[in-house]
């Protein structure tokens, strides 16, 4: 029986989403397959690609023979240089950043909300008395010195 390593096509019309899998070549390309490997979705930003690295070099070492496609996914996670014994891809491969949590982002905004729902009123009525505050130390400096001023003339 010939094997092949190929795509098995999901998803959502323009919206593709592939599974690598291990499947006979006879077989229809959505058709059954032997065992699924590994992940591509190409529509994601960096492309999203997971591979079973134990799994494909021994199906590999059995002698199942990838599809360009797939070989092309396998040369840019570094398992098919691992199989044919070539040195490891100079680019890693892009990982899409972690996602923030949620959950804590939540939290953090019903605090938020909880600390400012009192502190409006308080800090609208502190205001005025800050201005007030900070202007009057002013005035009577001015008022000092231009009487100083005066004195002196």
């Amino acid at each position: 029986m010939a094997v092949k390593i190929r795509l098995l096509r999901m998803g959502k019309i323009r919206n593709p989403q592939y599974r690598i899998v291990i499947a006979d070549s006879r077989t229809k390309r959505d058709g059954r397959a032997i065992e699924f490997v590994g992940l591509y979705h190409p529509k994601e930003e960096p492309s999203r690609i997971e591979v079973n690295s134990e799994r494909v070099q021994h199906w590999l070492s059995v002698g199942a023979q990838p599809s360009e496609a797939v070989q092309a996914i396998l040369s840019k996670t570094g398992d098919w240089q691992k199989f044919k014994g070539l040195p490891a891809p100079a680019e890693p491969l892009k990982v899409r950043a972690a996602a923030p949590d949620r959950k804590a982002a939540y939290e953090a905004e019903a605090q938020a909300a909880a600390g400012l729902a009192d502190a409006p009123k308080a800090k609208k009525a502190a205001e005025p008395k800050k201005k007030a505050e900070a202007e009057a130390p002013a005035a009577q400096a001015e008022e000092q010195s231009g009487a100083g001023a005066g004195a002196e003339a």
